[in-house]
């Protein structure tokens, strides 16, 4: 009774034989599954219920572009991911990627009212400036989350990118993220990083906007650190340098999203330790 009162889930006595310890412990496995499948289902039925996603199920459609993305969630949990675009007018598409620091459901809970944030900014912003910005948009979703008791402890990562299918202008900001990878025409890749602070880290996120002039057939990509710091079975990390070096050498026939998850699988045999999430942006003109 006293082990039951310290939380204890079953308990066997030394006399017991190996078949009892066995099976007593293989209930307890099979429990816990079970409970995470009800979490799961859980989960998914809220997620049904809102009609809404932290993860769209179709790509956007932008004149001058390609823009695709893969995501995959951790154990099939829904987690602290969350991407998505937002056309502001037929010439500018914003392309947000962030991640909720935290795994499992927590994170997942989380990563709506960052979505929800990021959508009162954009408004916020398109309607006292006349110049799309990351940057201020950033801030103006740091400012909402640092001055929310509730969340502002809970830190983000996030990469917002502004691209213009007339001047082929593509406008980023970040806070805390991956630099994002430029690849050019000549086949190099370009490391863009950002000096912006994790979301309501503090008052001022220092955020700053980073400008490039994309050529047919250019390529950015944006990714969250779960890509990044998925490990092997020897516990070595899949690493930036080695998608650089995957990017670096994907031919023109090739899919880029289809090319990295297929090295990324064969690296950690499939077993993720968190969600991974890649947006590829393409110039066409």
């Amino acid at each position: 009774m006293e082990g039951y009162d310290l939380g204890i889930t079953d308990y066997v006595v030394k006399t017991a034989g190996p078949k009892l310890v066995v099976a007593k412990v293989s209930a307890i496995i099979n429990s816990l599954g079970n409970e995470r499948k009800k979490i799961i289902a859980e989960l998914q039925e809220a997620t049904n219920s809102l009609r809404t996603k932290v993860v769209p199920d179709t790509f956007p459609v932008f004149d001058g572009f390609s823009i695709s993305h893969m995501h995959i969630p951790f154990k099939g949990i829904p987690g602290g991911d969350f991407l998505d675009y937002y056309p502001l007018d037929q010439n500018n598409l914003v392309i947000i990627l962030g991640d909720v620091m935290g795994k499992k459901w927590g994170a997942w809970y989380f990563a709506y009212a960052y979505a929800g944030y990021i959508r009162s900014a954009l408004r916020s912003v398109l309607q006292e400036s006349k110049e799309y910005s990351p940057s201020q948009i950033l801030q103006q979703v740091n400012l909402t989350v640092y001055g929310d008791t509730k969340i502002s402890e809970v830190f983000a990562t996030i990469s917002i990118l502004i691209i213009n299918n007339k001047t082929m202008e593509l406008k980023y900001s970040g806070a805390g993220d991956i630099p994002i990878i430029y690849k050019n025409s000549a086949g190099d890749i370009i490391r863009v990083k950002s000096k912006g602070l994790l979301l309501g880290f503090a008052k001022d996120g220092d955020y700053e906007d980073s400008v490039l002039q994309l050529k047919e057939g250019e390529q950015i990509y944006l990714t969250t650190d779960g890509l990044i710091d998925s490990r092997a079975k020897t516990l070595e990390s899949f690493g930036e340098h080695r998608l650089y070096e995957i990017i670096k050498n994907i031919l023109p026939d090739q899919n880029p999203l289809e090319v990295i998850q297929k090295q990324f699988d064969d690296f950690t045999k499939s077993e993720y330790d968190d969600d991974i999430s890649l947006i590829l942006v393409k110039a066409n003109r």
